[in-house]
C-alpha cells in the first residue's frame, strides 16, 4: 500500500510555556528554529540539546526498535531511558521512522521542507544515501542549514573510517602527548573529542544561521572530529610547524599532581615573578630554591626536572590537601585539590553557578543533569522538556507537518512509524 501525502502543514511547533527568568515578551534566542536532527551517541546530541535549550524546536529522529545508540550504551533499570541518554536529548521530541522504507524518507523530507536546520553525524556519505545530502536538500529548501559532523571529513584517505572519541585522540597526535614519557599512552576518559567537535558544530550552525539573515540562503556546515582535535592544539601545532619545539603544558617543571595524605593537589607554578620562592615558601623548604643556582633559569628547572618535583612530591606527602592548599593559596601558587566527579558536583561552586537541574521524566521519575554552561542574562536556557521516549511525538510531529491520522494511521500499519 502507498501512502499518499497531505498538504504540507504551514505552521510549526512553538514552546509551550514561557522560559522561566526570560522577561515578559522576550523570546528565547533560537524561538521559531526548526532542527531535523539525525544525531546518535554524543557528539552530535550535544549540539542540538544547546540548540533546543535556547529555543529551538528540535525534532530527533531515531531507528523504530533500538534508537539511538547511547539508549542502549548500559545497561539500566529504566532501560532506554537511562541517565546517558536523558544527559544529552532534554528539549527535544522524538521521531521513529523506518528510514529503509520509501514511505519513510517521504515523511523525513516532508518534515526538511521547511526546516532550518537538519543535523547529523553520520560516517560522511550516509546522508547522501538515503537522499539527504545538502545538494539534494538545498534544492527543495534553499534556505536550508545542512551541518554534518564526521570523524575525518569527506576527502583524504580516512574519509571512510569511523569517527570515534578515542580513534580522534589518537590519530590527532592528543593521546601521544602527556606529562612524562614514563607514562604510556592512554584514552582520556571523558570524550574530550566528541564534545569539542560538538561545540565545532554548535558554532558552524550559528554562524551560518547569522549569514542566512543577511543573504536569505542556507548552506553547508561541515566539522571533523579531526580538525577539531588539530585545532585545540593551535599554540603547540603553531610551535611544532615554526620552531621544531614540542609544547607541552603538562610537563612544566613548577607545575604538576601531587600525592597528599587524604588526596593529590595540583599545583601550576607560574603567572608570578618568582613563583619558584613562593612555592618554596609555601612547603616551608628549609632552603629558598629560587637561590639554587641548579633552578636559577627555566631551561635550567627543565634540565633538572626530575630533582625539583621530588622535592615538591616528598613535601607535600607530608601532610594533607586541605593543608597545602591553604598554604599555596596564601602564597598566591594556583592550585587545587583533585576532586572525584561526585565531589566536583557537590561543590558549592557547581551550585553558585546553577550547573545542577532537574526535570520530571515520565519513564525515569526526577532526573538531575547538568545545565547548559552558557548563561545569558536576559534568555537564558531553560528545560522545556525531558528527554523524549522512543516514537513518543510521532503523531504529533507528522500532524503538523499536514498529515491527517487516518494517514498516520496506514504509516503505522506499515510499520514506517514504530
Amino acid at each position: 500500500m502507498t501512502v499518499q501525502e497531505q498538504p504540507t502543514a504551514a505552521s510549526g511547533h512553538q514552546p509551550e510555556e514561557q522560559p522561566l527568568g526570560t522577561p515578559a515578551g522576550v523570546s528565547a534566542p533560537l524561538d521559531g528554529i526548526k532542527v531535523v536532527d539525525f544525531t546518535q551517541v554524543f557528539m552530535g546530541p550535544s549540539c542540538t540539546q544547546l540548540l533546543g535549550d535556547y529555543g529551538a524546536d528540535v525534532v530527533k529522529i531515531e531507528r523504530p526498535g533500538s534508537g539511538d545508540i547511547s539508549r542502549n550504551s548500559f545497561p539500566d533499570p529504566d532501560g532506554q531511558d537511562n541517565p546517558i541518554f536523558l544527559s544529552i536529548n532534554r528539549n527535544k521530541r522524538s521521531v521513529s521512522v523506518d528510514t529503509r522504507t520509501d514511505e519513510g524518507r517521504n515523511v523525513l523530507r516532508r518534515m526538511m521542507q521547511d526546516a532550518d536546520v537538519v543535523v547529523s553525524n553520520f560516517r560522511s556519505g550516509v546522508m547522501e544515501r538515503m537522499g539527504f545530502g545538502y545538494d539534494e536538500l538545498s534544492k527543495m529548501n534553499p534556505s536550508l542549514i545542512w551541518a554534518s559532523g564526521t570523524g575525518f571529513g569527506d576527502s583524504g584517505p580516512y574519509a571512510a573510517k569511523g569517527g570515534q572519541d578515542a580513534i580522534a585522540q589518537a590519530y590527532s597526535g592528543v593521546m601521544w602527548r602527556r606529562n612524562s614519557e614514563d607514562i604510556e599512552p592512554t584514552i582520556y576518559p571523558t570524550t574530550l573529542c566528541d564534545y569539542t567537535t560538538g561545540m565545532h558544530l554548535l558554532q558552524g550552525i550559528l554562524l551560518a544561521l547569522r549569514t542566512r539573515e543577511t543573504t536569505g540562503v542556507g548552506q553547508k556546515v561541515e566539522v571533523t572530529m579531526y580538525d577539531s582535535m588539530l585545532h585545540m592544539q593551535m599554540q603547540e601545532a603553531c610551535m611544532e610547524l615554526n620552531r621544531g619545539y614540542e609544547v607541552n603544558w603538562g610537563a612544566m617543571p613548577l607545575s604538576g599532581v601531587f600525592t597528599t595524605t587524604d588526596g593529590a593537589v595540583c599545583m601550576v607554578g607560574g603567572f608570578t615573578k618568582d613563583p619558584l620562592h613562593h612555592i618554596s615558601l609555601a612547603l616551608e623548604l628549609d632552603v629558598d630554591l629560587s637561590d639554587d643556582p641548579d633552578y636559577a633559569t627555566l631551561e635550567l628547572q627543565f634540565e633538572n626536572k626530575g630533582a625539583l618535583q621530588d622535592i615538591f612530591r616528598r613535601r607535600i606527602a607530608t601532610n594533607t590537601t586541605a593543608y597545602w592548599t591553604k598554604r599555596l593559596e596564601d602564597q598566591g601558587v594556583l592550585n587545587a585539590p583533585v576532586h572525584t566527579l561526585a565531589q566536583a558536583l557537590a561543590d558549592e561552586q557547581t551550585a553558585a553557578n546553577n550547573m545542577v537541574v532537574e526535570t520530571e521524566h515520565p519513564t525515569a521519575g526526577k532526573i538531575k543533569m547538568l545545565n547548559a554552561p552558557i548563561r545569558l542574562s536576559a534568555t537564558p536556557p531553560l528545560v522545556r522538556r525531558p528527554a523524549p521516549r522512543l516514537g513518543e511525538h510521532n503523531v504529533e510531529v507528522l500532524l503538523e507537518n499536514g498529515y491527517t491520522q487516518e494517514t498516520i494511521r496506514d504509516l503505522q500499519e506499515l510499520g514506517v512509524l514504530r
